[in-house]
């Protein structure tokens, strides 16, 4: 409780209550570095809401959320369960005190469960006994890696990471991530201090581009209109797309074939 979580800090950005003095203390850092931080969370959650529902409307009824968070602030389960109650969801997270907070959340809820489990063991994620109890892999899974890729460099791999993932999956599954990029404010101050914040976490941040996030597609077809600005992936109105860019997570969703 005495270091910054990253997930703690996303959930205080959202406005949520499921944070320590220490992640507040480095969010409201992260907040005078780059003051459009909170905005940027929300438009990173507007785009996680917008896939869940495209992914339900698609007949999905699997979700395998790794690197979730807290599991407030309209996530996941809230989204999918409103619009198809028989829909499943397993959260996975490395931070323990967040893994505590889900499962406090999720009590009575016996469509949904939270593990705590690291993005760079997929192997133990999808062995793991909650995730077998609750997910069939012979049947479509959404494995949704939101806001989670700029904390895994690529000296941990992250295309074989997603390579394992993808193996498990059965054809008609869905790949949805994103992250932030330097395609639009790389190398600027913002970004040399945002860098600086997360090094007193333990989830240093590593940025992508674009061309980088959709090479890790790979073995899915991208669905339309590709690895975008968050915003302007389904965007419910032309105007909530304007200014996409300052949003700086850019995000994209996949679909298995086969």
């Amino acid at each position: 409780m005495e270091r910054p979580s990253v997930a703690r800090m996303y959930d205080y950005y959202l406005g949520g209550s499921h944070n320590f003095a220490a992640d507040r203390a480095a969010a409201c850092a992260m907040m005078a570095a780059v003051p459009d931080a909170p905005l940027m969370a929300q438009a990173n959650r507007a785009f996680l809401r917008r896939a869940v529902q495209f992914l339900v409307d698609a007949g999905v009824r699997q979700f395998l959320d790794i690197g979730s968070g807290i599991p407030t602030v309209g996530n996941v389960h809230e989204i999918a369960q409103r619009a198809a109650p028989d829909a499943r969801v397993v959260y996975v997270d490395v931070d323990p005190i967040a893994v505590a907070h889900s499962r406090e959340i999720l009590a009575g809820n016996d469509r949904a469960t939270a593990l705590q489990e690291d993005l760079r063991r997929p192997e133990r994620i999808l062995a793991h006994p909650e995730v077998t109890r609750l997910l069939d892999f012979s049947q479509p899974v959404a494995v949704m890696i939101v806001a989670m890729l700029h904390f895994v460099p690529d000296s941990e791999r992250p295309a074989e990471i997603l390579r394992t993932l993808r193996d498990a999956l059965a054809p008609g599954s869905y790949l949805v991530l994103s992250q932030v990029s330097p395609d639009l404010r790389g190398g600027t101050p913002e970004q040399d201090e945002a860098e600086r914040v997360y090094q007193s976490t333990d989830n240093p941040l590593w940025f992508r581009g674009r061309d980088e996030l959709t090479a890790l597609f790979a073995g899915f077809e991208l669905v339309e209109p590709g690895v975008v600005w968050v915003p302007e992936w389904h965007p419910e109105t032309p105007e909530a797309a304007e200014h996409a860019e300052q949003a700086v997570f850019m995000g994209g969703v996949g679909r298995l074939g086969g």
